[in-house]
């Protein structure tokens, strides 16, 4: 099993790939199937090793065909297999068809659908419906999806689950909700899209021997990592001092309001901001410093107060618990007319969508629900569309777009999209997103690069969650990220 690439596709493009390696590196199509049946049953075994009874279901197309090829090689390797088809197998064509043929001759049979025929296998193997799905699943297929999901076993889905779209991640009536899902060849979007954190499970693939070539156009996303962290953070001279490292001002923390942008002022310093200012509403003054006294706080009541500390800044963090007062729009004006980097996020967006303009030097940093009012639409239909939302916002505001939720993506303004696929459940709280304004901002006082903060900066925030949930996901605060920061900004 391979790690996964970074680049990912669309399955349109990675149809190409297969074809490319068919016509002009000579891999038989039906190679390519058994290599795929092969690396399921490899992972199958490396994941449940207790696992002796298999139900494999079966549709009508390659994604079937490598079912069988699974199904025949489990049988031969000593499990007991259930193979269930859906549709006539009379009408396979093409490998799917000697898959059947294969399987058949070694005394394999494939009986109809039941399901009952689920009942105490140890494992499901999703091997319905594959990367061309079209239209929405009903009839016997749907009710098999609805079985498998029913069913209390854990589900392994080849290449994507079943009634997921592989482009953008919808589901297409109804989809399974994989447990692991190996996918081959190329990754595709759809993994990563719309409802694809519900069903995919745990990732993993295998290239097949394929490789990119023949791939048509630049990849849809890339994934972020921590080699974007390498470079947004060099080595350090053992002679350099605070000023070298950045100074961020974190504005907001209306009346009442000091967690969110202690939060993201914390954050910044855990990251390696040399100096963390923070400009709040004066009665928030000694909940912030006595939280982190390492960080400077001023209590500013009218924009006139806050411009100096803007112009002795190298970036300005707006937003975290802002408000929407006034005063908070007084501060975003002042920000917006500083002339420095922004980071806008929270109740600054909010604002921001009710006079909307365009930037260059600013990272937008919404939730669908601030995303919805910055485009006009709902929070779900963000979320049904989440590739063409942060294209949306990139177009109609500037600068870089990180559009927060599961599978974050960053929009660049060269026009690359990155995803991150780190993170977890238990991030799902109060606070996440003032920590992560905090790491976006005091990585790019660091590396003076607003596109590489905000996609090193979304996967230092994601891992650092995911580092906090060791324990578990529930129950994590967002002030347990603060304790990982070190750690991930600070490889061994």
């Amino acid at each position: 099993m391979n790690r996964l690439p970074r680049n990912v596709y669309s399955a349109g493009q990675v149809r190409a790939m297969d074809r490319h390696a068919i016509e002009q590196l000579g891999i038989a199509g039906y190679t390519l199937m058994t290599r795929a049946g092969e690396a399921a049953l490899d992972l199958l075994g490396e994941s449940w090793p207790a696992a002796r009874r298999l139900a494999v279901v079966c549709g009508a197309g390659n994604n079937a065909g490598d079912g069988y090829v699974l199904a025949r090689l489990a049988r031969a390797a000593g499990y007991t297999v259930v193979t269930v088809a859906l549709g006539d197998v009379v009408r396979l064509s093409g490998d799917a068809a000697r898959a059947h043929a294969d399987f058949s001759a070694a005394g394999g049979v494939a009986e109809s659908f039941d399901p009952q025929a689920l009942a105490g296998c140890d494992v499901v193997v999703d091997a319905l419906l594959g990367t061309g799905l079209d239209r929405a699943v009903s009839g016997a297929f749907a009710a098999c999806i609805e079985a498998v999901n029913a069913c209390g076993r854990p589900v392994l889905s080849l290449d994507v689950p079943s009634g997921l779209n592989a482009d953008d991640g919808t589901v297409m009536g109804c989809a399974v909700r994989a447990t692991r899902n190996i996918t081959f060849v190329g990754l595709k979007s759809g993994l990563f899209l719309g409802a694809a954190p519900d069903h995919v499970g745990a990732l993993s693939f295998a290239g097949l021997g394929v490789g990119e070539s023949g791939v048509a156009g630049p990849p849809v996303l890339v994934r972020t990592g921590p080699a974007e962290v390498a470079k947004a953070l060099p080595a350090r001279r053992r002679g350099s001092h605070k000023g070298d490292h950045g100074k961020v001002l974190v504005v907001g923390g209306g009346a009442g309001m000091p967690g969110a942008v202690r939060l993201a002022a914390e954050a910044a310093l855990r990251v390696g901001a040399g100096l963390v200012t923070v400009a709040t509403q004066p009665q928030n003054l000694a909940a912030i410093v006595g939280g982190c006294p390492e960080l400077i706080c001023h209590g500013v009541e009218s924009e006139a107060v806050v411009r100096p500390l803007m112009a002795a800044s190298d970036l300005v963090a707006i937003g975290p618990g802002l408000g929407q007062s006034d005063w908070s729009r007084g501060l975003l004006e002042a920000a917006l007319a500083s002339g420095k980097p922004l980071v806008v996020d929270a109740d600054a967006l909010n604002l921001l969508a009710r006079s909307p303009l365009r930037g260059s030097r600013w990272i937008l940093t919404p939730h669908p629900g601030e995303a919805g009012r910055l485009l006009g639409r709902s929070a779900a239909a963000v979320q049904a569309d989440r590739l063409g939302a942060v294209k949306g916002l990139a177009e109609r505001y500037g600068g870089v777009i990180l559009l927060k939720g599961a599978g974050s993506l960053v929009m660049a303004p060269r026009g690359q999209t990155w995803v991150c696929d780190a993170g977890n459940p238990g991030m799902a709280a109060a606070g996440m997103g003032d920590v992560l304004t905090g790491i976006v901002a005091g990585l790019a006082a660091q590396c003076q690069d607003l596109e590489l903060a905000a996609v090193a900066g979304v996967w230092v925030h994601a891992h650092a969650g995911d580092l906090a949930a060791s324990a578990g996901t529930r129950g994590v605060l967002a002030s347990d990220l603060l304790q990982q920061l070190r750690a991930c900004v600070n490889p061994a």
